[in-house]
C-alpha cells in the first residue's frame, strides 16, 4: 500500500530546484569532494545527527575518533559516534531497498547501546514531548507488516528517489519500528536513498540544518502525524535539502585546476578511454589543455597510454580514489 502523501504545488517547485541544483554540482564537479573536505562533511553529518539526539561530543572530538586519538567524555556518547562512523565509512555496503540492510545498519549503529539491536521492538512505545504523549507508535504486531510495505514502496522503479526518501523519513519515524535509534535511522536511510540515485549525496551534511532547525522538524513530523500524511514533511526534507545543496554551490564555485581534474576523472572512469573521453567529461577544456593533462596523469603514473597520436588510448594504473 503507498503511503499516503500528494504532490502539490510547492512540492514540485522545490523539485525543480533541487534537480537544477543537482545538475549544476555535477556538471561543476563538485559531486567529488577533496578527501579533506569529506572528512570533514563526515564529521558534520555525524555530529549533527547524533547532537539531535541528544551526543555532547564536539566536532574536534568526533575527529579525534576517526583519526583513533584518545578522546575523554561520556562512555555512551563516544560509543555512538564510533557506530555511527563504522556505517558512514561503508556507505557502499549497504541496500536502501534491503529490509535486511536496513536491519544490519541498526545493528551496527546501536552496538552495545541497545539489547537486540537490529531487531525490530516488542514493546508499546509511545514519543513523550514534555509532560505530553505526543504520538502512540503502531503496536509491535504490526511493525513487521509495516516495514515490509515500506520497503515495497521504496522499490517502486516509478516513483521519484527524492520523494521516496522523504516519504521513507518520516513513515519510518511514524512506525517506530525500534526501541531506539529511530531518529538517527531515519537520516541515515533517507541519506542512503538519496546517494543512491546521486552521489553528492554521500557528502552533503544535510543534517547539519536539520539540526539548526531542530523544533520545527519535530513540529511537522508532529503536523503530519495529526493530518494523516508525509505532505508537509516532503515540502519540510526538500527545503533543507535545497538549502544544503547551495551551500555547495556557494563554496564550490572555483574553476578546477589541472589536478583537479585528473582526480576526479580518476575517480569516475572505468577500462580504458581515449582523449576524447576525458573532453566530454570536461567540456570546456581545449584539445590542448587535455593533451597536457593526460601528459600530466602519465607522469604522475596515474594512467599508462598505448598508440600513437589520434589513436592513443589510456588506461588508468592506480585504484579508483576513494
Amino acid at each position: 500500500m503507498k503511503p499516503p502523501y500528494h504532490i502539490n504545488a510547492k512540492i514540485l517547485k522545490l523539485i525543480s530546484e533541487v534537480s537544477e541544483k543537482i545538475g549544476a554540482v555535477k556538471s561543476g564537479f563538485m559531486d567529488k569532494p577533496s578527501p579533506q573536505l569529506r572528512k570533514q562533511n563526515k564529521i558534520r553529518t555525524i555530529h549533527n545527527s547524533l547532537k539531535i539526539e541528544g551526543n555532547t561530543l564536539s566536532e574536534e572530538q568526533i575527529s579525534g575518533l576517526i583519526d583513533n586519538e584518545p578522546v575523554i567524555g561520556p562512555i555512551k556518547d563516544i560509543k555512538e559516534v564510533l557506530n555511527a562512523i563504522r556505517i558512514y565509512e561503508n556507505l557502499d555496503a549497504l541496500d536502501p531497498k534491503s529490509e535486511k540492510s536496513f536491519l544490519s545498519a541498526h545493528k551496527t549503529l546501536m552496538e552495545d547501546l541497545l539489547v537486540n539491536p537490529g531487531s525490530y521492538r516488542s514493546k508499546e512505545v509511545g514519543i513523550v514531548k514534555g509532560d505530553k504523549v505526543a504520538h502512540f507508535a503502531p503496536p509491535p504486531s504490526k511493525v513487521p507488516f509495516l516495514m515490509r510495505a515500506l520497503f515495497e514502496y521504496l522499490n517502486d522503479p516509478d516513483e521519484l528517489g527524492l520523494i521516496k526518501s522523504c516519504v521513507f523519513h518520516y513513515e519510518m519515524a511514524f512506525i517506530h519500528p525500534f526501541l531506539d535509534g529511530n531518529g538517527r535511522m531515519g537520516r541515515l536511510w533517507q541519506t542512503l536513498i538519496l546517494y543512491d540515485d546521486y552521489e553528492v549525496f554521500e557528502h552533503l551534511p544535510f543534517e547539519s540544518l536539520i539540526s539548526q532547525s531542530q523544533d520545527e522538524y519535530y513540529r511537522v513530523l508532529a503536523e503530519c502525524d495529526k493530518a494523516g500524511n508525509s505532505t508537509l514533511f516532503i515540502e519540510y526534507m526538500l527545503r533543507i535539502i535545497n538549502e544544503s545543496l547551495s551551500e555547495i554551490l556557494k563554496y564550490n564555485n572555483n574553476p578546477l585546476s589541472q589536478m583537479d581534474r585528473l582526480k576526479y576523472f580518476s575517480a569516475k572512469q572505468k577500462g580504458d578511454f581515449t582523449r576524447k573521453d576525458y573532453m566530454n567529461i570536461f567540456k570546456t577544456i581545449s584539445s590542448a589543455t587535455a593533451s597536457r593533462d593526460l601528459k600530466a596523469g602519465i607522469e604522475m603514473n596515474l594512467f599508462e597510454s598505448t598508440g600513437s597520436f589520434n589513436k592513443t588510448s589510456y588506461r588508468l594504473k592506480k585504484a579508483r580514489n576513494s
